[in-house]
């Protein structure tokens, strides 16, 4: 891991807008960015299609969160291109291990078949990446995230960029002035990853704005 990269300095960098990456998986070095255009994925604009409805419904799936944090950021690095490198890697460890880092799993018996992992820093959720082995785990993933974040109080999901896979589920861009606006908002505020009472069931999740196409 870097000597001048530590899990502190990375949770200030996210407090100030700021992520992370690295140009390849064999690259030694990390760049920091701060997009001109933002990708979120806004709480209250999830889409859910009526495929991905019977999808979370009745596939035959477990929900787990932070049971194998390691097996999904390997799970996200698992591409022929990946900006995930063995410092990125250790230092998410490290922030797992603080309590400042989370994933939400997809698993299909025993195995680890999609997930997602990202940040929390008050009310802001800062999603990092995501994966899939199994047709729409990742989207299963996000939805479940979605729902979850909801109910500790999120008022940010950060996504970073937008992709078309983000945008099909209601992501959007917004300029860097109204994000940053939003995240000092978000960290003014204290939300929970694991809400007390919090128990979802299929069908709730699966009725997150269901679109009619």
């Amino acid at each position: 891991m870097s000597d001048r990269l530590s899990a502190p300095i990375l949770l200030r960098a996210y407090a100030a807008g700021i992520f992370p990456m690295a140009e390849s998986r064999e690259s030694e070095g990390i760049h920091w960015l701060d997009p001109r255009r933002r990708g979120i994925l806004p709480l209250d604009g999830f889409h859910i299609s009526r495929s991905l409805s019977r999808r979370i419904r009745g596939w035959n799936y477990t929900i787990r969160t932070d049971s194998d944090f390691d097996g999904v950021l390997h799970g996200c690095a698992d591409r022929p291109e990946t900006w995930i490198n063995p410092a990125i890697h250790g230092l998410y460890m490290e922030l797992f291990r603080q309590g400042h880092a989370h994933s939400l799993e997809v698993w299909e018996g025993d195995e680890l078949v999609g997930g997602v992992y990202g940040v929390v820093l008050g009310a802001a959720f800062f999603g990092e990446s995501m994966f899939s082995r199994r047709t729409d785990a990742s989207k299963v993933a996000l939805a479940w995230l979605v729902h979850r974040l909801r109910a500790g109080g999120f008022t940010l999901f950060d996504t970073q960029f937008l992709t078309p896979h983000l945008a099909s589920l209601g992501g959007k861009e917004i300029p860097r002035g109204d994000y940053h606006r939003r995240l000092a908002e978000a960290l003014n505020h204290e939300a929970g990853f694991d809400p007390p009472g919090y128990s979802p069931s299929r069908v709730g999740v699966s009725q997150r704005r269901i679109q009619t196409s």
